[in-house]
């Protein structure tokens, strides 16, 4: 199955706020808006750059919000040292343009799996890291059913790279990855 040709992604991007709103989740659009308006901004801002331990417990919160909550991993990241997080997050983002090394790094936390590691490493460079989704993969051609793995993702962050490249302009892993999220109508699907 190919991806959806460039007037429908662009509707979708379009539509990813009313998505994101239409979820019925609660926190999900203030979450969803600090993720995607505040927190690379906090992020870009520091030298080095890193993730702060709140910072982290609240990606996990919209990563969770967006797609499956799972309290138990979230337990799990409030449980990280603080220290732990700025300096795993500094490691991390020190790798970056490396494809996999700061999702790798970053899944060293407690509580932290690829997707998870991946939100914080697509806030701090867009132009390379998708965020990890489970409903994005699926319109991914190729790739297989998803895995939570490392490897997985690897394949799925270099097939929205590429396809960004192709789609040109503005086009970012990011920015794909949203389009695709919000054409297939969040988890709720309802676009």
């Amino acid at each position: 199955m190919p991806l959806p040709d460039p007037k429908t992604l662009r509707r979708a991007l379009d539509g990813y706020t009313a998505v994101v709103e239409r979820q019925g989740v609660a926190r999900l659009a203030e979450l969803d808006r600090w993720y995607r308006d505040e927190l690379p901004a906090l992020i870009a801002a520091r030298d080095p750059a890193h993730v702060t331990h709140s910072e982290l417990v609240r990606l996990t919160e919209w990563k969770m919000a967006r797609g499956v909550w799972r309290a138990p991993n979230l337990v799990l990241v409030r449980g990280n040292d603080p220290a732990a997080v700025v300096e795993t997050s500094t490691t991390a983002l020190a790798w970056i343009p490396h494809p996999t090394a700061p999702v790798s790094e970053l899944a060293k936390l407690r509580g932290v799996g690829p997707a998870t590691a991946s939100a914080a490493a697509a806030a701090a460079a867009p132009e390379i890291y998708p965020f990890f989704d489970e409903l994005v993969a699926a319109q991914l051609p190729g790739l297989g059913p998803v895995s939570w793995t490392l490897g997985y993702y690897a394949k799925y962050a270099d097939a929205l790279r590429s396809a960004a490249r192709e789609l040109g302009g503005e086009w970012t892993p990011v920015l794909l990855e949203r389009a695709l999220w919000a054409h297939a109508g969040g988890k709720a699907g309802i676009a």
